[in-house]
């Protein structure tokens, strides 16, 4: 018996109808994921990535077609108990790190952590510290965002990402807006994380990241390529 993907669609599809005329962002995506891959989605500027990885973040609802996490089909959840499956079972990382600025390093990695509820106060500040350490940012836990550079923020944002322990790695563009240095070194954590048995699916327009993971998901117009 084949075992069951962490994520799988079925002709998943997302199509704008708000216009004169309807615009297909992506169409009848037929997916498997198993647990522990690293997977990039790429394909040309406007082919439909950050869209599919939205519908496969539950950032954003399809039109038509399946999607199933970990086994559950969340077509039959409900609004809070779709928040909930986002909220403990995927993290995200964009390609802008939305740290609050005027919280400290720690307390922007608690936040999840907080709103999911599962630690006491004391075990979400050891765990933000243990990511944050993990991450090459062992001093300066009180710092602000901005006291960072732009490489030192985006270890922040997947730190907090991975704060609740999440099944799923969701990335969009996480090396856009930075140098290639920094880059490289985003993906070398990414790269790290995927070998201990985290599943990372990240967007990227970058073909040599991308040729480092462990397979890639080729789009065009919305539609699977290959």
């Amino acid at each position: 018996m084949q075992p069951r993907p962490l994520v799988e669609t079925r002709k998943l599809s997302r199509i704008l109808n708000d216009g004169p005329q309807p615009v297909p962002l992506v169409q009848d995506i037929d997916l498997r994921i198993e647990a522990g891959e690293f997977v990039a989605i790429t394909g040309p500027s406007g082919s439909g990535k950050s869209s599919l990885l939205y519908l496969l973040g539950l950032l954003d609802t399809p039109t038509a077609g399946e999607l199933w996490i970990d086994g559950q089909d969340t077509a039959r959840l409900e609004r809070a108990a779709l928040a909930r499956l986002r909220l403990g079972k995927l993290g995200f990382v964009f390609q802008f790190h939305f740290l609050l600025p005027e919280f400290t390093l720690l307390q922007n990695v608690m936040i999840p952590m907080q709103k999911l509820g599962r630690l006491e106060e004391d075990a979400m500040r050891a765990r933000a510290g243990q990511l944050l350490t993990e991450l090459g940012l062992e001093s300066g836990h009180d710092k602000r965002p901005d006291q960072l550079s732009g490489g030192q923020r985006q270890r922040v944002a997947i730190a907090r990402a991975l704060a609740n322990d999440p099944l799923i790695l969701l990335a969009d563009e996480p090396t856009g807006n930075l140098d290639s240095r920094n880059g490289q070194i985003v993906f070398d954590i990414f790269s790290s994380l995927a070998a201990r048995g985290q599943t990372v699916i990240t967007v990227t327009h970058d073909a040599g990241l991308a040729a480092r993971t462990g397979r890639q998901i080729h789009l065009v117009d919305g539609r699977l390529e290959g």
